[in-house]
């Protein structure tokens, strides 16, 4: 894994764990749901600014979105997909 793939499996990791949807997160952290997605996905590389930001929204040192994940680690729970109704 590189480190954007690090980073997207962390950011996943951590989100899921909070049970905190995209949509959620995008919320608080003032950045597009969409571009969540990519960056969970590692199709899109966010700026240091936007790291700052998501870290933020998850109430979490922006260090524990960079930490190694192990072969283990990687198989996480996911959340139900599907968006919310409004």
């Amino acid at each position: 894994m590189d480190i954007q793939e690090i980073f997207a499996h962390n950011l996943r990791k951590i989100r899921v764990a909070k049970h905190i949807s995209q949509d959620e997160l995008a919320l608080r952290s003032g950045v597009e749901r969409a571009y969540v997605g990519h960056v969970e996905r590692a199709t899109k590389n966010p700026t240091i600014k936007t790291v700052e930001k998501l870290a933020l929204a998850l109430e979490c040192e922006i260090g524990e979105l960079f930490r190694a994940v192990s072969d283990h680690e990687r198989e996480i729970n996911t959340l139900p997909r599907g968006r919310k109704n409004k």
